[in-house]
């Protein structure tokens, strides 16, 4: 058994009849009246996304689980394959136990979660960011900079990515995978 004081982002833990996983969470010590730890849940068997507080010090009944390197091979409609990098065996998950599903490339290397009790996968975790080529966006406009203008551009994965006008066709772009947003260009 751990406590509030153990939450941290990743931690999946049983709570509601149903296993979660720990999205953000936040420490508040109000000025008046006892501390409390305020979380978003994501559940790992279907994805819905819940807020709880709990009060600081009470009980959580958390999930032994071990982290393995798995390599992304494709989608087939709304299952996703993944091989193990240490002995090439193969799993199938849903969408919903992704959280950016439509970032993910071939070949890219995800860590996933899996629960050491029944050998159950809980959760995918991605890179922090992912570089992508733009395979598609309306070419940019000279002069059109005087201010933080975007384009919608479509990337290799398929996801549309909000980027600058200076993006064109062919460009490798930077991508964070929690928020889906444009970090940087890429050199080649």
């Amino acid at each position: 058994m751990a406590t509030t004081s153990d939450i941290k982002n990743g931690l999946c833990m049983k709570y509601n009849n149903d296993i979660y996983k720990v999205v953000e969470f936040l420490h508040v010590k109000p000025g008046k009246g006892p501390a409390f730890v305020r979380t978003k849940l994501k559940s790992v068997t279907n994805g819905k996304v819940v807020d709880n507080t709990f009060p600081s010090g009470r009980k959580i009944d958390d999930v032994r689980v071990e982290t393995h390197k798995f390599q992304y091979l494709y989608k087939e409609g709304e299952t996703f394959h993944f091989m193990n990098q240490e002995d090439y065996s193969q799993i199938t998950l849903e969408k919903s136990a992704l959280d950016a599903p439509e970032l993910m490339k071939e070949g890219e290397v995800v860590t996933i979660i899996i629960n050491s009790e029944d050998d159950m996968p809980l959760s995918v975790d991605t890179p922090a960011s992912v570089i992508l080529e733009v395979t598609h966006t309306e070419p940019g406009i000279k002069g059109n900079t005087a201010t933080n203008a975007t384009k919608p551009a479509t990337v290799e994965s398929g996801a549309i990515v909000n980027v600058p006008l200076f993006i064109n066709e062919g460009d490798k772009i930077k991508v964070e995978t929690t928020k889906g947003t444009y970090q940087e260009r890429v050199k080649e």
